[in-house]
């Protein structure tokens, strides 16, 4: 699978594309949710090794909010939404309704408002790529973390074994356009390796 690395231009364009129109509908029904509006942009999405994820794109020393789900059907997996800490606590504010820098920490309303913007998101994502696909993509029910990127990655990947090891990145900023504010995160895709071999052959990669 040393081929991953040497995506095409027009294959990550592809991925791309099917991010920016889960990431459209995520904003819609965010937006909907809490009756102001929110654009989500995805700038980069990256194919990469999941021990290099760490160095290459996120610190492993952060402490970051991260919503695990399961990716069930046809195609299975792990998805994970991570956010740095304090950009969780702002999209707390910004979904509550309250004034930034009311959340301190994170108790069970700020939890759960933290989980159905994963779910929405995680969900939207996986819409896109089963109408990509043709296949049908179901989320299980979403679980948070609040730990070190690196503790999170190693909970995210056990029970995939040796040969489960690629992970595609999409960088994911909210725009709060009321509040005047971006949000940057990172949405995660972990395949197993069906899976993976699976979507490589949905963007032509022979």
């Amino acid at each position: 699978m040393d081929e991953i690395q040497e995506l095409e231009p027009l294959q990550l364009d592809a991925l791309k594309e099917v991010a920016n129109i889960g990431a459209g509908h995520a904003a819609t029904a965010l937006s909907q949710l809490t009756d102001r509006r929110i654009m989500i942009s995805v700038p980069e999405i990256t194919v990469t090794r999941l021990e290099n994820l760490s160095d290459a794109l996120l610190d492993p020393n952060e402490v970051v909010a991260a919503v695990l789900m399961h990716m069930l059907g046809d195609l299975t997996g792990r998805t994970l939404l991570m956010l740095p800490e304090e950009n969780a606590k702002l999209l707390c504010d910004l979904l509550l309704r309250r004034e930034p820098g009311t959340t301190k920490s994170f108790e069970d309303l700020e939890r759960s408002g933290l989980k159905e913007a994963g779910n929405i998101l995680g969900g939207a994502y996986m819409n896109a790529l089963s109408d990509f696909m043709g296949m049908m993509l179901l989320p299980s029910v979403p679980a948070l973390e609040i730990d070190v990127v690196s503790a999170i990655v190693t909970t995210a990947q056990l029970g995939f074994g040796r040969d489960w090891d690629r992970v595609f990145c999409v960088e994911t900023d909210f725009h709060f356009e009321e509040a005047g504010r971006k949000l940057k995160g990172h949405f995660l895709l972990l395949p197993d390796m069906a899976s993976l071999k699976a979507i490589l052959a949905a963007i032509q990669l022979t």
